[in-house]
Parts: C-alpha cells; structure tokens; sequence
C-alpha cells in the first residue's frame, strides 16, 4: 500500500483495529469524511479497496520491527 502520513498524532495502544479490535497501526482518513483504524493484517487485507476511498493514510507499522530501546540503568 502507497501511504501519505497525514498530520495526525501518533497511534498509541488504546486505538484500536475497526475490524477486530487488535491495536491498530493503520489511520485511513477517508475522502467522504471520517477515518477507520487497522491492524497491520486488516490494512493488508483491505489495502486495494482502501487506495480507492482514503483521502490519507497514516501508516505506523514500522513499529511493529522496532527493536525497544536499552533499558536505563
């Protein structure tokens, strides 16, 4: 899926997929208005169909391979 981040705050783990409820990475600003959130499975799943109504897409599944930084001492 071809993303444009769009000016919107960081997805945290309280937002969740519309689909299942699984935390979402995915905010799809819609071009009628409103925005839906995904699970890195459902924005794959629906990524076709989304290219053709979404105004904007915030796409932060790069979190998903992030290594956690060191721990502080």
């Amino acid at each position: 899926m071809t993303t444009a981040i769009a000016p919107s705050a960081p997805l945290t783990a309280e937002d969740r997929c519309d689909r299942c409820g699984a935390q979402a990475y995915l905010r799809v600003a819609l071009t009628a208005g409103g925005e839906l959130l995904f699970c890195a499975h459902h924005a794959r799943e629906h990524g076709d169909a989304l290219k053709s109504v979404a105004a904007s897409v915030q796409d932060e599944t790069h979190k998903l391979t992030q290594k956690p930084a060191p721990a502080a001492d």
